[in-house]
This record gives C-alpha cells, sequence and structure tokens, in this order.
C-alpha cells in the first residue's frame, strides 16, 4: 500500500513539473527572463541608461523559442503621449511577430512622421521574480506606469542593444527595458 501511494506521489510530482516546464523554462539560461541573476558566465546585462514613462498597452506576445526568450520573454506593443488616449489608441490595428511590430491607423490625428514616435515595440526584462509574473498580466487597453533601465544584452554571439531615442523606425528602434516596477494606472478595454 505504501509503495502505491509514493509512486502516485511521484507521478503527481511530475505532473506538476511538466506543467511548469511548459510554462517556465527552468533552464539556467532562462534565470534572466525569469527575473533572476544571471548564473550562465556569458550572460551579461550592461545598463545605458534610467527609464520610466506611461504607456497604453496595444499587445503583447511572449516568446520562448527565439535567442532573446533567455532575457526577453515578452514583448509590448505600446503608445504614450497623445495616443495614450482610448478613443486614439483604439483605432490603431498592430500585428506582433518575431520581436516586431507592424501597426497602422486609418487617419492619424498627427502627421505620420510624429505618430511614428508615438508607437514603439518594447522587449521586457523582468529584474525580479515578481514583475517576471506582473508582465505577464497585462491586457489590451491597459495603461501602465513602467520603471527601470534601457540595456544592453551580451550573450556568447548576441548583442542586444536598445534604442535611446524615440525617432527610429524599423530594426533596432525597439527599446529593450529591464523592468524594475510596472504600475496599473488603468485597465481600459479598447
Amino acid at each position: 500500500m505504501t509503495k502505491k501511494i509514493i509512486y502516485a506521489a511521484a507521478l503527481l510530482l511530475s505532473a506538476f513539473q511538466v506543467n511548469a516546464s511548459q510554462s517556465i523554462n527552468l533552464s539556467p539560461e532562462f534565470n534572466i527572463a525569469n527575473g533572476l541573476a544571471p548564473v550562465d558566465q556569458s550572460q551579461k546585462i550592461s545598463v545605458l541608461e534610467p527609464f520610466h514613462g506611461d504607456f497604453r498597452i496595444l499587445g503583447s506576445k511572449e516568446y520562448s523559442h527565439d535567442e532573446q526568450a533567455k532575457f526577453s520573454p515578452i514583448d509590448y506593443a505600446v503608445t504614450r503621449g497623445l495616443f495614450t488616449a482610448p478613443d486614439i489608441a483604439r483605432q490603431i490595428s498592430i500585428n506582433q511577430y518575431d520581436r516586431y511590430l507592424n501597426w497602422s491607423m486609418a487617419k492619424p490625428p498627427i502627421p505620420a512622421q510624429y505618430a511614428t514616435q508615438l508607437v514603439s515595440n518594447m522587449h521586457i526584462i523582468p529584474a525580479n521574480p515578481d514583475i517576471a509574473k506582473a508582465i505577464k498580466k497585462v491586457k489590451r487597453g491597459d495603461l501602465v506606469r513602467l520603471k527601470g533601465d534601457l540595456v544592453q544584452v551580451n550573450d556568447k554571439n548576441l548583442v542586444w542593444k536598445s534604442a535611446l531615442d524615440w525617432n527610429g523606425v524599423g530594426d533596432g528602434a525597439c527599446k529593450l527595458i529591464r523592468v524594475d516596477s510596472i504600475q496599473w494606472i488603468e485597465k481600459q478595454n479598447i
């Protein structure tokens, strides 16, 4: 009887471990993506400058199988400034794929060259395990305050550096942020 109970407990534990590893990669290479300190000696995060701001979430996409997923488990498509107004943000359509963001808007309320500075793709690195959980709770329409640092990531052959200004478009224009704090200012369905 005792052997059956031990066997049943072992099966239950292994099922739990399989479930847990499907949602969180427990490999030491993924420590940073889980909000922990790097264990792999080749992994390094360098702070470029402090970062903070209020952003309306247009969408989020989780990643687990690309090289960058060891650092950033999620990307946010965001608006800032004038475009955080719900009636404007609601008009923006997005498509997130392979760490890129495409967006469109039928009639931007400002010239296109300025509109491109108000929509951005952000690669999010959690600074601790609590932030690693919190960053996955965002929903389209949420207005959040993010604080942390713009960073550069180095890992073997990977050099991944945050853009430092809002004027860029295309490859290399995204923000790479190690988030120390996320605060919900408003929850809105847009």
